[in-house]
């Protein structure tokens, strides 16, 4: 039997569009500062925009993963490329914190309709079942890779465009990424049971198993960490970073002012998850993915825990960037693998994407939170402390998982 191709058209146009997806979403923590210093918002205005962005983006996971299903990924698709392109055009005309709110409720459609829930479905029905986890894998270090170059590519634009023309650029980038769409052509893989079945009665099923409520439970921290770090972390380096030395290393290579470090840990994060996606997919073909997962959330808690009683320095939020970085998307393809190997690949895109809505409920609340307490004490701190104990918990309720199928696999 010859051995099937891991790097096929489809993973290939996949990783483009999640590329291009990542590297616009990733860059939004460096505009909080321009933003909010010309409106004069407060720093919970615009992180109000983003959590709100998280929210829907979470929201349209499910609905797009049932579109897709329904009407074809294609058309799912090119449908969010376009929501993604019209918010960010028409954001960069929002003069108020209110209209900004809103108008990134279609960026966070947009980014559900070209994110993980769409396209790893698609790359999980089209990969062999030997191949299925790292190829998962690789799709969501595809998204790292994006996040490598969306922060910095926003910090160096921002020097010679003001932000409303950044965005725009982008728009027309995200439109872009559709050139990919012609390759991305990928089987329905269902057995006879599965095509049998509804998507109500597969739903309802997942939702009575409590193994199901358990990876939706524990989804939440990742989202929370994730985006409270993504939107505030460029912003908190740069206010609370000790001073780059001039005549140090980092100067040499660039890195003068804490803004540009703030974009380069950013940049670093998604570089270092390239590695730990990809590691993550290679070690779930192998090992009990609830596991895995319950490791990665531990190791983050006790980063996360490490970084914030150590005094900062330029050179530790490099090395928490690298390893915040190697846990990253490691959750991803074993959570979404996980779900495939559960509950079949039939409806595997709503059935993650509605586990993706608690990581977007985390999300939103990391964001938010972020902002409100900065507001109100000028710290980040309990936010931090909180990301480190639903780590934790999160740990925790992996490990009750029963990893068995409840639907026979296709072939």
């Amino acid at each position: 039997m010859t051995k099937a191709a891991l790097f096929t058209p489809v993973l290939i146009a996949g990783c483009v569009i999640l590329m291009f997806n990542f590297a616009i979403r990733a860059s939004f923590g460096v505009f909080q500062i321009p933003i909010a210093a010309e409106f004069g918002w407060l720093r919970a205005d615009f992180s109000m925009a983003i959590a709100i962005q998280n929210l829907a983006w979470g929201i349209g996971q499910p609905i797009f993963g049932a579109l897709a299903e329904r009407f074809g990924d294609r058309r799912a698709i090119i449908t969010g490329a376009i929501l993604y392109a019209a918010g960010l055009i028409l954001s960069s005309y929002a003069v108020t914190p209110g209209q900004h709110q809103f108008l990134e409720i279609l960026v966070g459609f947009g980014i559900a309709g070209t994110g993980f829930g769409v396209i790893l479905a698609i790359v999980g029905r089209a990969a062999s079942p030997e191949n299925r986890s790292i190829a998962l894998g690789i799709a969501t270090a595809a998204g790292s890779a994006g996040q490598v170059i969306g922060a910095p590519t926003a910090e160096f634009l921002l020097r010679y465009y003001p932000w409303q023309g950044v965005f725009v650029i982008f728009a027309v980038v995200i439109l872009a990424a559709l050139l990919a769409l012609p390759f991305l052509r990928s089987p329905t893989v269902a057995t006879k049971k599965e095509l049998e079945e509804s998507l109500g009665t597969v739903l309802i099923r997942a939702f009575k198993d409590p193994s199901y409520l358990l990876i939706f439970m524990g989804f939440f921290s990742c989202g929370y960490q994730l985006a409270f770090i993504t939107a505030h972390f460029p912003a908190f380096v740069t206010e609370k970073c000790g001073a780059i030395d001039p005549s140090g290393m980092l100067a040499a290579i660039g890195i003068t002012t804490t803004s540009t470090l703030g974009a380069v840990a950013i940049s670093l994060i998604g570089l270092a998850n390239i590695v730990g996606s990809i590691t993550a997919g290679w070690l779930g073909k192998r090992y009990s993915k609830k596991y895995l997962l319950a490791g990665i959330y531990t190791g983050r808690a006790i980063a996360s825990a490490l970084f914030i009683m150590l005094p900062m320095t330029p050179e530790s939020v490099l090395i928490f960037s690298v390893v915040m970085g190697s846990l990253w998307l490691a959750t991803v393809p074993l959570t979404s693998g996980l779900v495939a190997h559960i509950y079949g690949l039939r409806y595997m895109g709503t059935l993650y994407g509605f586990v993706f809505l608690s990581h977007q409920l985390g999300s939103f609340l990391g964001v938010w939170l972020g902002g409100k307490m900065y507001d109100l004490d000028g710290s980040y701190t309990a936010v931090w402390w909180f990301g480190v104990g639903i780590g934790v918990f999160s740990a925790i309720v992996h490990l009750p998982i029963r990893e068995k199928q409840l639907v026979p696999q296709a072939t």
